[in-house]
């Protein structure tokens, strides 16, 4: 099964630039700027007055690759052109119950103190240029990028991980809150 699909068209937005270099594509609007990676082997980009123009290559071994890969990219895209407008925000709730968590950030690193009683802070890293806001039991993570800020999140909730200890016992830790 061969799967074939035409040139993908995606609009640029009026205050947002974007620019096509050999292997990445910048976004930028009024909140930052973020790159996506691109693969020359697989895709063609053209920008054209306010439009992004994905094409695929013509080497049929590689077509069906590069079919899935523009699918990828024009929605890759598509998030971007709408989070350096709009900006991507996750909110995230400290909670605890045997001993009371403190936070601290230094740099592009998170420091979660006291967590299970332990001594030694553990550390999250900061991805990209996310930004993290911590307001009394309240965490909130905001960026641009969709994944520096997803994986911000991540990184946050894995480093609260209670490591040898049964887990519906010892539920403290930083988790994403419910959206409402």
């Amino acid at each position: 099964m061969v799967i074939m699909a035409a040139d993908t068209e995606i609009e640029i937005p009026s205050g947002t630039t974007v620019k096509a270099e050999a292997d990445r594509i910048t976004v930028q609007g009024k909140r930052g700027s973020t790159q996506k990676r691109l693969d020359q082997r697989l895709l063609k980009i053209s920008i054209t007055g306010n439009k992004i123009s994905i094409g695929i290559a013509a080497n049929r071994k590689l077509q069906r690759k590069a079919v899935l890969a523009s699918m990828a990219l024009s929605t890759e895209l598509r998030e971007a052109l709408k989070s350096v407008n709009d900006g991507i925000e996750r909110k995230m709730t400290i909670i605890f119950a045997h001993f009371p968590m403190s936070t601290e950030i230094k740099g592009k690193d998170f420091y979660i103190k006291n967590i299970f009683g332990e001594k030694i802070a553990r550390k999250a890293k900061i991805v990209g240029d996310t930004k993290v806001e911590v307001k009394g039991q309240d965490v909130k993570v905001t960026g641009v990028d969709k994944y520096d800020v997803g994986q911000t999140v991540t990184n946050i909730m894995h480093a609260c991980h209670a490591r040898g200890q049964d887990t519906r016992v010892f539920q403290d830790g930083i988790y994403p809150a419910r959206e409402e």
